[in-house]
């Protein structure tokens, strides 16, 4: 009895681990059909990592070891630094006391007025002072990215990077009597020819026009040109102090406000992709490293303190991905949301990706009863990524980088087809 008892059990394992290895060959090749030769994907560059992060076993890949265009998906590079070198809450400035008059440093902190975040607490120690001074002798960048496309300069999602930002480095145009009022004040208004729809700034100046019969008369955001002069007069009229220019160096010994969680940060850049929180977290990470800030040098200091161990060498050149010379490929970004992916609790985590059908830029994208799908978008012209976690039936939570670069498609019917796929490995895996 108990060797035929052991006969059975041998049986039944043998079958078992058969049909466990059919079911998982079947389900390999369906991955195949949609994602192969013949399929939709077969006519444009297209890199895919299915990652399972229980055993550590990659479970499908195509391309994986080539580089991509990430678009958007760049700011999961730019989390990640923030969450190894910044604590729980910002610096919002550094100053000294000098003739018992402040001098004050930008940190890089997006919040001032940034209708997104949070405000930080700025007015008790502005009580003090009817005069400070501002110094930008720790600002060793440039506005704008490198390869930024130069005609995005007039769009909102293209604010220029600035060592203190004030009110997320964007002109409001709001509609008053049918005409453009912009705040805050002190932006000049110009009427102009051209068959202008809402507000457009003057590539080389802080001059803005509208066309009076074409104006639409819509709320609009626009970045303006940031200066150290534009800082002292913007400051000043919304201080309600007098805001001086200063060429004082930071000196070791200095104090510094505090500002707001970072956690607001990290949600909004990555559930609405904020360019803007995004850049400034970098030059933040500068300056936390360095007392300076250069968005160069945090990307190396990230790269070689906590990322060595990629399997690709990663080009990384901005915070956002606005920029085309950002390259990685699918199993670098794998491997760098695994390392994510250990930091947190499942929940915790998912709360600050776009989850489909529910929050940020997957809100419309992606639905189902049950979310399956919580990661982040990168979209640009003819490149779209999808990057992050998908959970199957069975609750069980992959990892996953689909990147497809140069189609010439609609990206609406990228997005289709990336959700089929999507779709059968949540039934199937």
């Amino acid at each position: 009895m108990q060797k035929t008892a052991l006969l059975g059990f041998l049986f039944g394992c043998f079958f078992w681990f058969s049909s466990s290895a059919q079911d998982a060959k079947s389900a390999y090749l369906g991955l195949d059909e949609l994602l192969g030769e013949g399929s939709f994907f077969d006519n444009h560059l297209t890199g895919f990592m299915l990652y399972d992060l229980d055993s550590q076993l990659v479970r499908y890949d195509k391309n994986s070891h080539l580089y991509f265009i990430p678009a958007s998906t760049t700011k999961l590079f730019t989390f990640f630094g923030s969450l190894m070198v910044l604590g729980d809450s910002t610096t919002f400035l550094r100053f000294i006391l000098k003739d018992d008059k402040p001098i004050v440093w930008g940190t890089g902190d997006p919040s001032w007025k940034y209708p997104p975040l949070p405000s930080p607490k700025l007015k008790a120690f502005l009580a003090s002072y009817d005069t400070l001074y501002f110094s930008d002798s720790n600002w060793k960048d440039e506005p704008f990215g490198y390869g930024w496309q130069w005609d995005d300069y007039n769009q909102s999602y293209s604010a220029e990077r600035s060592p203190f930002p004030l009110f997320g480095n964007l002109a409001k145009g709001s509609n008053v009597n049918n005409r453009p009022v912009i705040s805050p004040p002190g932006f000049s208004i110009a009427t102009s020819q051209k068959p202008l729809r809402n507000l457009q700034r003057d590539w080389h100046s802080n001059l803005f026009y509208y066309n009076p019969r074409t104006y639409n008369g819509r709320d609009v955001r626009v970045p303006f040109i940031t200066s150290p002069e534009t800082f002292a007069d913007l400051a000043t009229n919304d201080w309600g102090v007098q805001v001086l220019l200063s060429d004082e160096k930071l000196p070791p010994d200095h104090f510094v406000l505090k500002g707001i969680p970072t956690q607001a940060l990290y949600k909004e850049m990555l559930l609405e992709s904020d360019n803007f929180i995004a850049e400034q977290l970098l030059l933040q990470i500068s300056d936390e490293v360095f007392r300076e800030l250069s968005s160069e040098k945090a990307i190396e200091y990230i790269k070689e303190t906590y990322l060595y161990d990629l399997p690709d060498d990663p080009q990384w050149v901005d915070g956002s991905g606005l920029s085309r010379h950002n390259l990685f490929t699918p199993r670098t970004m794998v491997s760098l949301v695994e390392k994510i992916y250990r930091l947190f609790p499942d929940e915790e985590l998912f709360r600050l990706l776009p989850t489909g059908g529910r929050t940020g830029t997957l809100k419309y994208n992606y639905s189902a009863s049950v979310p399956y799908v919580m990661a982040k978008t990168g979209t640009i012209s003819n490149n779209q990524s999808l990057v992050g976690f998908l959970k199957t039936r069975g609750g069980k939570v992959y990892a996953f980088a689909f990147m497809n670069n140069n189609y010439p498609h609609k990206s609406s019917a990228v997005r289709n087809e990336i959700e089929k796929v999507l779709l059968y490995i949540r039934d199937n895996f």
